[in-house]
């Protein structure tokens, strides 16, 4: 039997639903992600640490959690070793689920992680709010009420990065993965090339490392909090190794090239974002998760936007004009091999 709880946004906009996953109230910054699929990604991406997600998508939970499977000593199937999110929303909640792989309910696997979930909520309504005020801040509220929280204060980097250096493969290429809140499928698509990775936590001075490219990976929060890695990035930045960020990763070679960044209203947290490769008319759909973006206008001279969001016109990457510097705001999704696979080649 399901108990009552609310979601409660800053703008005093209230909302009552039905629990699932964790009876207890949590507060975060209240963000939506508009994908069929892909539940046990979204939620344990560390990108969304802090954050009470929205699934925009009408039913959810209908498939289940799958089974932990390991690869190379790192999960097969989900983004990182645990849950992320501070809360879960969504409209319809499927008690039962049915999938060849799955092991238990999205209920029970937010209940392992005391992670409150509500549903019978209007998502679509919800979405329609934050995308005409901004993001904004919220609560789930259970029994006992609690303080708005902004995530965002804080060094969300320094909690989901690891605290010790770890090696991956035996492959020619040598490359430095400096993790900010990596997704683990971005080290299974190193591992399908011919790579050693060395995973670093954020704060590693990496500059005192023998490697052929450096990889910036993605992570919540915003970028300015990470002091360490932009300084530690200005000592890269001054050498001709081969650097690529991917969204936080981004927003950080930014900030040590010079530029500034800046929060977005609302940010991109949706499947089928358009962005344009700047000076063609060749476009990308991609899926992201971010809600700070580079101002391209503070850049320096030798720098430039690599791809433009087709929807709002702000920074999808950057890159150096003649330097191999570039990065891209958007995720590893399917188009993750491609850019993987030009930063091996620059290493040749």
């Amino acid at each position: 039997m399901s108990q009552t709880v609310k979601l409660v946004l800053e703008d005093g906009t209230e909302i009552q639903g039905e629990s699932f996953g964790a009876f207890t109230s949590a507060a975060g910054e209240v963000v939506f992600s508009t994908a069929m699929t892909g539940y046990p990604e979204n939620l344990t991406d560390p990108s969304f640490a802090g954050q009470i997600l929205v699934l925009t998508y009408p039913m959810v939970g209908n498939y289940g959690v799958p089974g932990e499977e390991l690869y190379e000593s790192i999960s097969k199937i989900f983004e990182s070793d645990k849950i992320h999110i501070a809360g879960l929303v969504v409209n319809y909640y499927s008690e039962e689920h049915s999938h060849w792989n799955a092991a238990k309910s999205l209920g029970d696997w937010l209940k392992e992680y005391n992670i409150p979930g509500i549903f019978g909520v209007d998502t679509r309504m919800l979405t329609k709010i934050l995308r005409e005020k901004g993001a904004m801040l919220g609560k789930v509220v259970a029994e006992e009420d609690v303080e708005l929280h902004d995530p965002n204060q804080e060094n969300l980097v320094a909690q989901v990065s690891p605290t010790e250096v770890k090696h991956y493969g035996h492959g020619q290429h040598k490359i430095v993965l400096v993790d900010c809140g990596t997704k683990t499928n971005i080290i299974r698509c190193f591992l399908e090339r011919d790579v050693e990775l060395i995973r670093v936590p954020w704060d590693y001075d990496f500059t005192q490392l023998d490697y052929d490219g450096l990889f910036l990976s993605n992570g919540p929060g915003d970028p300015k909090m990470c002091t360490a890695t932009i300084g530690h990035l200005q000592t890269a930045l001054g050498q001709d190794k081969p650097i690529f960020g991917i969204c936080l990763g981004s927003q950080l070679m930014g900030l040590a090239a010079g530029g500034d960044t800046f929060k977005l209203k609302y940010g991109h947290r949706s499947h089928n974002q358009p962005v344009k490769l700047t000076g063609t008319q060749r476009s990308y759909i991609t899926s992201q998760n971010h809600g700070f973006a580079v101002d391209t206008d503070t850049l320096p001279a030798e720098w430039e936007m690599l791809f433009e969001n087709l929807n709002d016109g702000t920074c999808e990457g950057i890159k150096h004009k003649t330097k191999p510097f570039f990065s891209t705001q958007f995720h590893p999704k399917p188009p993750a091999a491609l850019r993987i696979r030009s930063i091996c080649s620059m290493t040749s």
